[in-house]
């Protein structure tokens, strides 16, 4: 039977559209949720409630999955549950534990966001968003296992920057993304191998969207593994 792909906050906004297009691609998909039943999911999907909070409900939940899509809302509490560093850094952590404790090896693409290396930007007084979205990153990259990292720009639920897609590196760069657009960005990492152990930034600009993606992932540069740092206080 085909090993299902796990959707991590698949009844989010952004983890909905990908959980589609999975589907649409022929995948057996997974979501893991808190609250699976908060979304209208497609008929087909399986549905796993776990908390990346808590590990215990995770082992199960990834156990037999040949794909793994992080996609998880980050709060913007200082501390607590509901803390960028609980939910995109403690969470991405348990995530990899759970994923490592399996028989598979799992492909993870992470949903970030730019702005990460900007620690100046006023959106890291939440909670350090942006110091805890990056060392999340940093835990995938070291993580040892097949990896994609995806920063989108700043989300839409429409495409009014345009269609087409351009994918930049090394988060200089600004600009709008659609939903849509992240949602096949994280398809087409799992399906492209030019897509393995890179980090991009993701934008939309006046066009059409691309119907082949492999000309935009042969562009990149694949990571430097970071030496790992350990826990930040």
């Amino acid at each position: 039977m085909q090993s299902p792909i796990a959707v991590i906050g698949g009844a989010g906004r952004t983890g909905v559209l990908i959980t589609r297009r999975l589907l649409e691609e022929g995948h057996r998909v997974r979501v893991i949720s808190r609250d699976p039943q908060r979304a209208v999911l497609p008929l087909g999907v399986e549905t796993r409630r776990a908390d990346v909070r808590y590990t215990d409900s995770l082992g199960p939940a990834l156990s037999d999955c040949s794909g793994i899509v992080f996609t998880v809302e980050p709060g913007t509490a200082d501390s607590g549950p509901h803390s960028p560093e609980t939910t995109v850094y403690d969470g991405v952590r348990n995530m990899l534990a759970a994923a490592a404790d399996g028989a598979m090896r799992p492909h993870v693409v992470l949903v970030s966001q730019i702005f990460v290396t900007r620690r100046e930007h006023p959106m890291n007084a939440y909670g350090r968003l942006l110091d805890w979205r990056l060392r999340g990153e940093d835990e995938v990259r070291a993580s040892g296992l097949p990896y994609t990292v995806v920063r989108p720009s700043w989300l839409t639920d429409d495409e009014v920057a345009g269609a087409r897609v351009r994918l930049e590196q090394h988060d200089r760069g600004d600009g709008w993304v659609s939903r849509k657009s992240v949602a096949e960005a994280c398809v087409q990492a799992l399906r492209l191998p030019a897509a393995g152990g890179t980090t991009f930034e993701l934008y939309n600009e006046p066009g059409l969207a691309p119907t082949d993606w492999a000309p935009l992932f042969d562009r990149l540069i694949p990571d430097r593994v970071p030496a790992y740092q350990g826990p930040v206080h």
